[in-house]
């Protein structure tokens, strides 16, 4: 029988819950306490479910009444009620929103990631995804929408940079579909419809001749002198610029002339150990004065050494004083000291090519060949550092060029 707002409103509580049954699923349970919940019972999918419509005299009978008939027409779409509520509260709450999923899916992810490789990928998030769709519901954004936000990268010329936040944004949906918040990844029916980034390796100097001018010219920089250190770092290392300009004092050892970089701070995620030659640890004394109190090597110029909120030095420090220095994008990058480095030291036949591997900390997809690689060349590799800076210090110097490989007989 139905039930009416009197018998609503005059039923009384038990020792135990009671429950009245109204029409098509809606029920009245009556708790001890004299709570009273309405309750839509139905099965879904062969399964028996409940779905919570709220308390009485809040909701009165007819506004039960609605809300079950609302659900039997989700029903009736072979939506489940239960997970359409789930869903609405999601949304309200913004947890369903592209920003919040893609700051979780961050935190998550990007846990064992470099510091600096996490921090690139929420600026681009924040720069160019958020303003666009981050409050959009992540299941509401269609394909012409992501499009549209990635254009508007494409149009600045940044055509890698729109590729690159292209797959972030795929990630962040395959993470809300894993998590019930996304039914499908717009980003994959993108294919084709961005220009195509066209493969550039780094440029760099490797002709012995020209490698000996370019070091003279580091030597003759009139700019910042920390700088200078930098360039005049770079190619004694062999390691990627932002290894170098986040190099930290706390990671380098003098007296045991060695550097150790962090397994968070590398690309491939491994600890990275830098024999240091004679000519780096000269260039780490030099610079020691002036950066030495504070975090970093080389410190942004626009912040004091030993502040709280000190910053590394600029990604685009170096290669603009290559630039300074008249050296083009198409003659040296600062990548390029590590093509440098491997080309000439390959060319020699001196060293073992997985010790050059190695220093360039190139990844080892063999996992017994990458811990034989470590074990074994760190000797090999002390020596080749020092050839290698000696060999530099010739180049510099002006010395008659001989064929490296006449030179190894």
């Amino acid at each position: 029988m139905a039930l009416t707002d009197t018998a609503v409103r005059l039923a009384k509580p038990g020792d135990k819950p009671i429950r009245k049954t109204d029409e098509k699923g809606l029920v009245l349970h009556i708790m001890p306490n004299g709570g009273k919940w309405w309750r839509f019972r139905y099965r879904y999918e062969g399964k028996p479910k409940m779905l919570s419509l709220g308390t009485y005299p809040e909701v009165t009978l007819k506004d039960a009444r609605e809300k079950r008939d609302e659900a039997r027409k989700l029903l009736g779409q072979s939506i489940d009620p239960s997970d359409h509520k789930k869903a609405a509260k999601r949304t309200e709450s913004g947890e369903d929103s592209f920003e919040h999923i893609a700051r979780e899916w961050h935190a998550r992810h990007m846990a064992n990631k470099s510091e600096n490789h996490a921090r690139k990928v929420m600026d681009r998030l924040e720069k160019d995804v958020f303003p666009w769709i981050g409050g959009k519901a992540a299941r509401d954004i269609a394909a012409p929408e992501l499009l549209a936000m990635l254009r508007r990268i494409e149009s600045r010329g940044a055509i890698e940079l729109c590729h690159v936040t292209k797959q972030i944004c795929g990630q962040v949906f395959r993470y809300a579909i894993a998590t019930g918040r996304a039914e499908r990844d717009p980003a994959a029916d993108l294919k084709g419809a961005l220009q195509v980034v066209k493969s550039e390796h780094f440029a760099a100097i490797t002709e012995p001749k020209a490698i000996g001018q370019l070091l003279r010219d580091i030597e003759g920089y009139t700019g910042h002198f920390a700088t200078q250190c930098a360039l005049k770092l770079s190619p004694l290392v062999m390691l990627r610029p932002g290894e170098v300009r986040q190099a930290e004092w706390a990671e380098i050892d003098i007296d045991a002339a060695e550097w150790r970089i962090p397994a968070t701070k590398m690309k491939m995620r491994d600890e990275h150990i830098i024999p240091l030659s004679k000519q780096a640890i000269e260039v780490l004394e030099a610079i020691r004065p002036l950066t030495g109190r504070g975090r970093y090597v080389f410190p942004s110029a626009r912040t004091a050494p030993g502040v709280r909120d000190e910053r590394p030095m600029s990604e685009n420090t170096v290669v603009a004083a290559l630039r300074r220095l008249g050296y083009t994008g198409n003659d040296m990058t600062a990548h390029g000291f590590r093509s440098m480095a491997s080309t000439r030291l390959n060319e020699s036949h001196l060293f073992h090519a997985d010790a050059i591997e190695r220093q360039l900390a190139h990844g080892e997809r063999n996992q017994v060949r990458a811990a034989y690689n470590r074990a074994e060349h760190l000797p090999e590799r002390r020596k080749m550092m020092q050839w290698w800076a000696d060999y530099l210090d010739g180049l510099r110097a002006g010395a008659e060029v001989i064929p490296i490989r006449q030179a190894r007989a």
